[in-house]
């Protein structure tokens, strides 16, 4: 069994930053992505970032975070991060990170290609 934790939400204004830390228990073979899902009140969760475990770290974001959210990764530490900047008000929002066990575009992005996810964490910006 995976365990994921997350760490580092908080309340922000628009414009400043956080970093998220998601560590892991262990990683698993069937593990190819981490991924950064977020859910907002009343809203469905909905991708944010992703990156794979292998080579040079192949990362995908959505087009609402690109060029803002960075997500890195330390493979000795089984630890991935993201690292928001310029953030807005509807970035507010729970926070979750998942492993995944699919590198393909489509699965990334899709939420059913995970498997362990974690407790989530609150990122709250204010205007």
């Amino acid at each position: 069994q995976v365990q994921l934790v997350e760490s580092g939400g908080g309340l922000v204004q628009a414009g400043g930053s956080l970093r998220l830390s998601c560590a892991a228990s262990a990683r698993t073979f069937s593990s190819y992505v981490m991924g950064w899902f977020r859910q907002a009140p009343g809203k469905e969760r909905e991708f944010v970032a992703a990156i794979s475990w292998s080579g040079g770290g192949n990362t995908l974001y959505s087009d609402s975070v690109k060029g803002r959210f960075t997500i890195s990764r330390d493979n000795a530490k089984n630890t991935v991060y993201l690292q928001m900047n310029s953030l807005k008000p509807e970035d507010t929002a729970a926070y979750y990170c998942a492993t995944g066990r699919s590198a393909v575009s489509s699965a990334v992005v899709d939420q059913r290609y995970y498997d362990y996810w974690g407790q989530g964490t609150q990122v709250t910006v204010s205007s």
